[in-house]
């Protein structure tokens, strides 16, 4: 709160100390940020001659300056210095980018990175594919790494624990979906862990996991099993946590025959979790060169939707579709494919100019079988996805890259040539 009361003659020079003395506290209080709510109350007591208008000016202007620069150390105290790769432009390259991020508090943790894992949805991000992000942006929302400080109300962690992070990094707390445990459906909408306004801090943008730590809220971090084979952890945060929850609430059992269309980063996840649970998986791609792989992690049959008579007579077949296509595709194929009172679940996120549609009539004759999208999972549902998989020793195929290779990756994903899931080594980042 900021408010002037003048005594004395109120005359034109005495109104342009106040704009000036205004304008100039506004323009340097307006800094991201700070965690403290600067009150300053300024009572010029006599401004009466222009000989003393003079002097008051000289003084106000000095308590503006000193008062300016206190403010900003002030905004400053605590806060963690980082630096990471960031674009600065949709079309320009990775380069090292410093910043800050927020203090951290008594219920957060901050946590050196060591792996952070290339989504699609970083790409997507990046390249401004689905609406408006504000540059320079870190990406990164994959990230396993090592706490190396708690706040004092912590009881999750202790320095030294590995700990993980994924999609979110706070959310309201309060409403009917955080108090059930499912905080990406917050409805105020959770804080995401890059390019989302930061509502607990001043709406400071959040930055990603391609960076040398992150700091958050306790109850947002994962813990890591001792055991974890810490470089493959880091995309489970995302890509296995966004296949197994539908796998789970579908309720995917042993003997059920479904599908996992697009056979990448996610599903290569999907496929060994829906055979880990006794699941006969067909897999569809648009290209033999998976097809290996995929009968390697259990799947029973390969269909490369390219080669029309591998799609003969698959109609009516599958209970589950799990649909991670990144690109457009044809839904109405797969919804033929389904079984009445199946479930087609599309997880996969294609650029808003790449998206596939679907024609209401087809939606109706496809009878009752259901089409329908789903985001990640909660907190809860995430260490219990991360748990399982360290217990059973699924993890994704992984290539570690140095942190000055992003962008030849990023080239690698959008052609298809990853097997299946990029992971920056963090350490290599100088």
């Amino acid at each position: 709160m900021l408010c002037f009361q003048v005594t004395g003659n109120l005359n034109p020079m005495n109104l342009r100390v106040m704009l000036l003395a205004t304008m100039t506290l506004k323009s340097n209080l307006c800094m991201p940020a700070t965690n403290v709510n600067l009150k300053i109350k300024i009572i010029i007591i006599t401004m009466k001659t222009n000989i003393n208008s003079s002097f008051w000016i000289l003084i106000l202007l000095s308590l503006v300056f000193n008062l300016s620069v206190a403010a900003q150390d002030q905004s400053e105290v605590g806060r963690i210095p980082s630096k990471g790769m960031a674009k600065f432009s949709k079309d320009g390259n990775f380069q090292p980018y410093k910043f800050t991020r927020h203090a951290v508090g008594d219920n957060d943790v901050l946590i050196d990175i060591l792996y952070a894992g290339i989504c699609h949805s970083d790409i997507h991000t990046e390249r401004d594919d689905w609406w408006s992000v504000k540059y320079p942006l870190v990406a990164g929302h994959e990230i396993a790494g090592r706490v190396v400080q708690v706040g004092k109300n912590v009881t999750k962690f202790k320095v030294g624990d590995y700990a993980g992070v994924g999609c979110m990094v706070n959310s309201c707390g309060e409403c009917e979906y955080c108090k059930r445990g499912e905080e990406q459906y917050c409805l105020k909408g959770n804080v995401g862990t890059y390019a989302s306004p930061d509502y607990f801090h001043n709406n400071e943008l959040t930055q990603g996991g391609y960076s040398n730590n992150i700091v958050l809220s306790e109850n947002f971090a994962i813990k890591i099993p001792k055991n974890a084979d810490l470089k493959k952890v880091a995309p489970l945060l995302c890509a296995g946590i966004t296949t197994y929850s539908p796998i789970h609430f579908t309720h995917v059992k042993k003997g059920d025959i479904i599908a996992v269309a697009g056979f990448g980063g996610l599903g290569h996840m999907a496929v060994q979790y829906a055979v880990a649970l006794g699941a006969k998986v067909t897999v569809f791609d648009v290209t033999d060169n998976k097809r290996q792989d995929a009968l390697a992690m259990g799947a029973v049959k390969y269909v490369n939707v390219k080669n029309p008579n591998e799609l003969k007579g698959l109609d009516n077949t599958y209970r589950v579709i799990l649909c991670t296509i990144p690109s457009k595709y044809d839904l109405s194929m797969y919804l033929k494919m389904l079984k009445v009172d199946g479930d087609m679940v599309v997880i996969g996120l294609p650029a808003f100019s790449n998206s596939p549609s679907i024609d209401v009539t087809n939606l109706v004759m496809a009878g009752r079988r259901k089409l329908y999208g789903t985001q990640i999972g909660g907190i809860r549902e995430t260490q219990e996805m991360l748990d399982y998989s360290v217990a059973h020793n699924i993890y994704p195929k992984v290539e570690i890259i140095t942190a000055d290779k992003i962008d030849e990756a990023y080239q690698k994903v959008l052609a298809g040539e990853v097997r299946y899931r990029y992971v920056i080594d963090m350490t290599s980042f100088k």
